[in-house]
């Protein structure tokens, strides 16, 4: 999966992860493949690329990321390709079917962070789905009313499968 990485001088770097077949990560920066490996309690992340270390510390709300190495600490923005295609689209303006969530994969429901009745923003957080050892946060493409929840933690889905509905 391809991320984008916006540092805060505005630099953006494309970093693309590989799951492989063996459990080990994949990464490459700018094209350049890297020794990786990572291991995280769920607050952070240690990352070890070509032996440097890399902690990455979840404070905030995503898609902002704190960053500490090298002895300085700084937050970057980190996009998937996916969550910008939903950003795009949400910001395209009103369409057919756009209030009803569905998994892009199949996989399993790890939260559901809403509940029915709750109110939304475009691109607010709605439910986590993991599927090929990634957790998939999938957001709201437009304001409204959470109307109809389909989803449960724990479940296993198919794609396609309606997780959320936004009215």
């Amino acid at each position: 999966m391809r991320y984008h990485v916006t540092l805060p001088s505005g630099r953006e770097i494309p970093v693309d992860v590989t799951h492989l077949p063996d459990g080990q990560v994949q990464v490459s920066v700018e094209g350049r493949t890297l020794a990786a490996d990572a291991f995280g309690d769920g607050a952070s992340t240690h990352l070890r690329l070509d032996g440097r270390g890399v902690e990455l510390l979840l404070e905030g709300a995503t898609p902002d990321v704190g960053v500490a190495a090298n002895g300085r600490r700084f937050t970057a923005r980190v996009e998937s390709d996916r969550a910008r295609d939903q950003r795009s689209a949400a910001s395209a303006g009103p369409a057919m079917g756009e209030g009803l969530v569905t998994s892009p994969m199949p996989g399993r429901v790890l939260k559901v962070l809403v509940r029915e009745g709750d109110e939304v923003q475009a691109g607010a957080p709605l439910v986590v789905v993991e599927a090929m050892k990634m957790e998939n946060e999938l957001s709201a493409a437009r304001s409204g009313v959470v109307k109809k929840i389909y989803a449960t933690p724990g479940a296993t889905v198919e794609s396609g499968a309606r997780l959320v509905e936004v009215g």
